[in-house]
């Protein structure tokens, strides 16, 4: 076969080409250059990060402040301490400075998750789903349970029973509280690390499935199932008997509590092509909004009742915690989060502008807690430890080497603070007993200088 002439492919548009005059010409090559340029408009937007969003019309839902109780102690009984996950204990007694600390447990693995406190009691797990129960008093082990093999979320407590989720083998755990026993276990068909919230009869975890279960508390039954775009990872919220939560789909939704029924659907908005952003962030919800972080570097505040975006601000990398939301007696509304760019954010809880930015020195994983007018928060190298800011002026009024994802909670008596493989208990040191230890450290060095002759006299005169 001859092959085809190329110069007769092209001959038709030169010829055509040429019997256009100059101006016909040029009109065409600016036609063409306006194509181009439109197309690459259209390219850098869909590959274009969108902006922040503010929309001031959506409900702002003033609340009353709730003022420290002079209770001795209370429950810390779900992650995030109450079902809506705001992580605020109101209380006077729980502030710095700390006496040493009263007691130390030494899990000896991982422990992601800070414990529950129940009962005069606290419960948690380790990252090889071994579950304990210790006493807060001493800090002494109650009882210890196998559950799994991964495990990775705090429990909840409800009416003498804690309930529990695993990764492997991925099921959902009810155990008696005072003494460990398994009541149920109810495979969930994927892993799981949703801390459980009980609604009624119901306890309300989620899979990596994407499914969110309503299990009956006293046998373990299914009693609704609802599916989702992806992973759900993070808690639900619980509030008014809607559930809110969200997936790694970027998908945020709230649910009936009863039914599963959906109330709406949103979605993070942070990525290119329209996508919106994963969600590990366990929301937190307060004043009429729905707060989370998302790995697409932002921090979210949706409306609780229609699911709009009430606002968003960017973080310079992963926001990967759930926030912790609170109105203290001496702050405003405030979201409290940190974020894989190694800062720390106090955010206005209505606007989501910046009250005040730390820098801690490494990135945040984990949920801050808000114990009275301190906000706490657990950090991961290059610095490592908890540190705890005076929650209006970002002040820091407290250090401890001890914290890395999930650190605080208390019983409105003390602050139980939660380390790599371990956990210490903290009370308020007040002025008299500060006043009787620097005493006691007086009486000591003076029997060491008396039990060592010249020893003062020394140190004396090397100091002129």
């Amino acid at each position: 076969m001859t092959p085809f002439p190329m110069a007769r492919l092209f001959a038709r548009p030169l010829e055509i080409w040429r019997s256009w005059s100059v101006r016909t010409r040029v009109l065409a090559i600016a036609g063409l250059g306006l194509l181009v340029a439109g197309i690459a408009v259209a390219g850098y937007l869909a590959l274009k990060r969108p902006g922040d969003i503010s929309n001031p019309n959506v409900d702002f839902v003033e609340e009353r402040r709730r003022e420290p109780k002079p209770v001795k102690t209370v429950d810390w009984p779900v992650y995030g301490f109450d079902d809506a996950r705001t992580r605020y204990l109101p209380t006077e007694r729980v502030r710095p400075p700390y006496d040493a600390s009263e007691w130390s447990f030494q899990a000896g693995k991982l422990l992601e998750f800070s414990p529950i406190a129940a009962n005069g009691a606290l419960y948690f797990q380790d990252k090889d789903a071994l579950f304990r129960a210790l006493d807060a008093e001493n800090g002494k082990l109650l009882w210890e349970k196998e559950i799994g093999d991964l495990a990775a979320s705090s429990p909840a407590y409800s009416d003498g029973r804690v309930f529990a989720v695993t990764l492997e083998p991925g099921s959902a755990v009810a155990l008696r509280a005072k003494d460990g026993k398994v009541l149920w276990e109810r495979p969930l068909d994927a892993r799981s690390e949703t801390s459980p919230v009980v609604f009624g009869k119901s306890v309300i975890v989620g899979n990596e499935s994407g499914d969110v279960f309503a299990l009956d508390r006293e046998s373990g039954k299914v009693r609704w199932r609802v599916s989702t775009a992806d992973s759900v990872k993070g808690g639900l919220a619980l509030k008014d008997g809607i559930l809110y939560g969200a997936n790694y789909a970027g998908e945020v939704f709230a649910l009936r509590a009863s039914s599963g029924e959906e109330v709406w659907k949103s979605s993070t908005s942070g990525l290119s092509l329209g996508r919106g952003g994963p969600v590990y962030s366990t929301p937190a919800v307060a004043f009429g909004r729905v707060y989370l972080g998302s790995i697409d570097g932002r921090v979210y505040s949706f409306d609780a009742e229609s699911g709009n975006v009430a606002w968003s601000h960017s973080t310079g990398d992963w926001a990967y915690p759930g926030p912790a939301v609170a109105e203290t007696p001496h702050s405003e509304p405030t979201v409290y989060i940190g974020s894989k760019d190694q800062n720390f954010y106090a955010l206005d809880a209505q606007t989501g502008e910046v009250r005040w930015q730390k820098d801690v020195g490494g990135i945040v994983l984990g949920a801050a807690s808000v114990l009275g007018e301190v906000v706490y928060v657990g950090v991961i190298g290059p610095k490592t430890g908890t540190l705890g800011f005076n929650v209006r002026t970002g002040k820091q009024v407290f250090e401890n080497d001890l914290g890395e994802y999930n650190p605080v909670i208390s019983d409105g008596n003390r602050m139980y603070l939660t380390g790599s493989s371990g956990i210490r208990a903290f009370e308020h040191e007040t002025p008299a007993e500060r006043r009787r230890e620097a005493a006691r450290r007086r009486r000591v060095r003076q029997r060491e200088q008396e039990e060592q002759p010249g020893k003062g006299e020394r140190s004396h005169k090397g100091q002129s």
